[in-house]
């Protein structure tokens, strides 16, 4: 048995933490540069606002229909997800953080009502980091998955479904009749793996909603279309083909990318944008426990902006596996200067640590060189410890351009709300 834990409309939700005054009102959320909406309330859905709306095209709502737009704060939804989270893992004894507002939850051995436990959880999460969840539990991953969006739904849209599955919704303690009757009112898209393209394959095969999927023979499903599918209609039949991931893989590339707040055509500053990306590429690898033996450094226009176009990346093998920030960071100012070329006007770039592998596998080599490549772990390790203690980029490398707020290279963020459970000077201090 499985549960799903889902923050909604989670960066929107997070904002209103601190910012009562937007309940109620059409909010979105975007991208980072502010370029498009990546989260929207409820009053901005109703509004017609689709995820990914580019903000120039919906600007114009902020005077008809009073809609406001807050720039990424990533910082935030970052520390309201780790509290989120401590308190999902509650609800079981095992645990997978899926996504930064998507908790599953494993329920084996969980004695009582599964129903009223998740209840619980839920006015806790809600009442103690103000995040207000949806909850969905099932006998497969799939059906945990479909049951918080039918939690999620029926509070949202009330009358698509049964009013008691509004917030928690437990699929496996439903009747078999109230089952399928609540399968067959739910169309075959909102399927977990099932995209618009298979979507629109199981439309035209005469499988519209997600019962027509579950009565599938699952032989005939993989000799149709695919051994994917063939497991998600036996999950949908309650029996289990995704385990937990209470553990998930190291990752096998980390990048770090971003769109500049406004075009750049000197090196410096391009220097200083990938020496920043690899700093906190690095500090994302030693997370892991990892070592980069290859890097790769990239920079391009805009492919919407008239004028000249450039686009060029340069992958660089590193003399040994390393997760110091140093070399690292050397290494990617070392590939923007060659890849450089002037007379354009660059829109983004990026660094990306490939090849990795694990630190304690690292195989060492007699060093004939008179360069100095002593250990620099435990410098590293008090690197972090500082930047995690006192704030990102409290120490740096002085490629990075330090300290300087007004980088060129810097995405804008003219709309971004305080950090406020991160950072001293931005708690909320209440006046009497």
């Amino acid at each position: 048995m499985f549960a799903l834990v889902d923050g909604n409309n989670f960066y929107v939700s997070c904002e209103r933490v601190f910012r009562p005054s937007l309940n109620g009102r059409p909010v979105v959320v975007l991208s980072n540069n502010d370029g498009c909406a990546i989260a929207r309330s409820n009053e901005a859905k109703a509004l017609g606002i689709k995820m990914g709306a580019p903000w120039f095209q919906i600007r114009h709502m902020e005077d008809s229909d009073g809609l406001v737009a807050l720039s990424a704060n990533f910082t935030l939804y970052g520390d309201m997800s780790d509290r989120m989270m401590s308190l999902a893992a509650g609800l079981g004894p095992t645990q997978e953080i899926y996504s930064i507002d998507e908790s599953f939850i494993g329920l084996q051995g969980v004695r009582g009502d599964l129903t009223k436990r998740a209840h619980a959880i839920r006015a806790r999460i809600n009442q103690w980091v103000g995040i207000p969840c949806g909850v969905g539990i099932g006998q497969t991953k799939t059906l945990a998955k479909l049951a918080n969006h039918i939690a999620k739904t029926a509070e949202r849209k009330p009358g698509s479904y049964p009013a008691e599955l509004a917030q928690v919704c437990n699929l496996a303690a439903l009747p078999p009749q109230d089952l399928d009757d609540v399968l067959a009112t739910t169309l075959v898209e909102e399927v977990w793996g099932v995209g618009r393209k298979l979507a629109a394959q199981l439309h035209e095969g005469g499988v519209h909603t997600v019962l027509d999927l579950a009565r599938l023979d699952p032989a005939t499903v993989r000799r149709r279309w695919s051994v994917v599918l063939e497991r998600t209609v036996r999950e949908l039949q309650g029996m289990q083909c995704i385990d937990l991931d209470d553990a998930p893989a190291p990752k096998k590339q980390i990048a770090c990318t971003r769109s500049f707040g406004q075009a750049i055509t000197e090196l410096a500053p391009l220097v200083e944008a990938v020496s920043e990306f690899a700093s906190r590429a690095a500090e994302k690898l030693r997370r892991q426990g990892g070592l980069a033996s290859q890097l790769l450094v990239f920079c391009h226009t805009s492919p919407f902006r008239p004028g000249p176009r450039f686009n060029r990346s340069i992958v660089v093998p590193l003399r040994r596996p390393t997760a110091d920030t140093g070399e690292l960071v050397s290494a990617a100012a070392a590939s923007m200067r060659r890849i450089y070329k002037p007379g354009y006007k660059m829109a983004k770039a990026g660094v990306m640590l490939l090849d990795l592998v694990p630190g304690g596998v690292l195989q060492g080599e007699v060093d004939l060189e008179e360069k100095d490549h002593r250990d620099r772990t435990r410098l590293m390790v008090a690197l972090d410890a500082l930047n995690q203690r006192y704030g990102k980029g409290t120490v740096h490398s002085a490629n990075t351009g330090g300290t300087n707020k007004r980088q060129a290279w810097v995405m804008k963020q003219e709309r971004r709300t305080p950090q406020y459970t991160t950072r001293w000077e931005d708690v909320p201090v209440a006046k009497a």
